[in-house]
């Protein structure tokens, strides 16, 4: 009989439970995962025992939420103290909201409780004693990489519009594809996504994209998902570029480029976005190409009224328009030293590894056409940034070795004249480093106030 390692805290409830005559069992993601021989991130524990039997049976609960079953159990008995939480068989009662169930009800029949989950890799059971349940073919589903609705798909999407996405989301997570009937139902209920959160769409479009299969976005495109929570990706799907330095349309250079950057949500938020305002910004030139100017500037716009929308937090919105906006740093501006230092003074070093994984992701969705010479200017400059800093070059404001209380003390006044005196030494300095002295800047200070007054 199949055999899965539960931990202690989570056989040690299941135990308690049989003991005091309930059923018990590990159930859905954790069951899944541990066949496909993953390490689950959570133990959930589905029981015929109701709320207050579990409470009653164990000394440390949380009522996580009671009125759908779930109780939070808190295992003392084990080193570290773990939590599981434990939920009641249950029946779902109408969905009018296409979300959440207008009332549940409890019951005795494990059966009951796994029809009304979303796909069969996620129905299956599993306890010591009885081994795997598995009512709908799940373990087979595994087997052959198939995301399937349990029982009819219209109803579970017409429950539940978010198992839409979802099923993208399990397909990119763990290359699976999604089955034909269930794929069909997809396109018939997408626009019910329409009634969802956008807290959890984001949720899951993030861990859609930060999957090792990003390129499962061209699916939810096909299935009409993106027309209603990223319509603009259908823009740039649509949006070929007549360049020599491109060989894929805007969406699915798109696509390459989130699958040859790191996996984090800034770094593939990034890359999906990076190039979303070309569609607004292409012409046709006299040359015969197409051109995309200022497409950076309106990349970064919309990146951030797509990233509010979705209700990204302030930290990855920021640091991603960031990005945004200085991503094609070094296709038509020089790379002297100077101009290198004063990139990396709008950027900010910190962000210069990120920077630079963009750039090569970015060129790894392009053409050949050039690419031996754009390489070359990307590894100049890095090569001079690594240089600038080594040689502690001025690149921020608190790089100068004169500050506002050293101006002070030359009698300037805090406020806006001290303001202006830091920038107008920072700005001499970018360009002319060795100027980055005490003396030299007191000096230079003095000069500009005087010509100021």
């Amino acid at each position: 009989m199949l055999k899965i390692n539960i931990p202690d805290g989570a056989g040690y409830i299941i135990k308690e439970l049989n003991k005091n005559g309930y059923e018990a069992y590990i159930v859905g993601g954790c069951v899944r995962d541990a066949l496909l021989g993953r390490v689950p991130s959570d133990w959930d524990i589905t029981t015929s025992a109701t709320p207050q039997d579990i409470k009653r049976i164990f000394r440390r609960t949380v009522d996580t939420g009671i009125e759908h079953g779930t109780v939070t159990v808190l295992t003392y008995e084990y080193a570290p103290i773990t939590s599981y939480e434990v939920t009641t068989y249950r029946v779902d009662g109408q969905y009018l909201d296409h979300r959440r169930p207008d009332s549940v009800s409890f019951t005795n029949s494990l059966s009951e409780d796994l029809k009304r989950r979303d796909f069969t890799i996620n129905a299956m059971a599993y306890n010591d004693e009885q081994g795997l349940v598995d009512l709908y073919g799940g373990c087979n589903d595994l087997k052959d990489g198939i995301i399937r609705c349990v029982g009819a798909a219209d109803e579970r999407f017409d429950e539940d519009a978010l198992r839409i996405l979802r099923a993208v989301r399990f397909a990119a997570q763990l290359s699976f594809d999604i089955e034909s009937e269930t794929r069909e139902a997809i396109k018939r209920h997408c626009n019910y996504l329409r009634d969802i959160s956008a807290e959890r769409i984001q949720t899951e479009l993030t861990k859609l994209i930060t999957s090792k299969n990003p390129e499962k976005l061209v699916m939810a495109y096909e299935l009409g998902i993106t027309s209603v929570i990223l319509p603009e990706f259908n823009a740039m799907m649509e949006t070929k570029q007549n360049n020599p330095y491109h060989i894929y349309n805007v969406g699915m250079h798109t696509i390459e480029v989130m699958k040859n950057i790191p996996d984090t949500p800034v770094l593939r938020y990034t890359a999906l976005l990076h190039d979303v305002g070309k569609p607004n910004t292409k012409q046709s030139g006299e040359d015969g190409y197409d051109h995309f100017y200022g497409h950076q500037e309106e990349s970064r716009q919309m990146a951030r009224q797509i990233l509010r929308r979705l209700k990204l937090d302030n930290n990855t919105v920021d640091k991603t328009c960031l990005l945004i906006k200085y991503h094609d740093f070094g296709i038509s501006e020089d790379v002297s030293k100077k101009s290198i230092r004063r990139f990396i003074s709008k950027l900010g070093a910190e962000n210069f590894e990120d920077f630079m994984y963009i750039r090569y992701a970015d060129m790894a969705g392009q053409s050949d056409y050039r690419l031996a010479e754009r390489k070359q200017v990307i590894a100049k400059i890095r090569d001079t940034f690594n240089t600038i800093v080594e040689e502690k070059q001025c690149i921020r404001l608190a790089d100068l070795k004169l500050n506002g209380s050293d101006l002070i003390s030359m009698g300037m006044s805090p406020g806006k004249e001290l303001g202006d005196v830091l920038k107008y030494l920072f700005e001499l300095v970018l360009d002319n480093p060795e100027l980055n002295e005490k003396d030299k800047l007191a000096k230079l200070a003095c000069e500009y106030r005087k010509k100021t007054i």
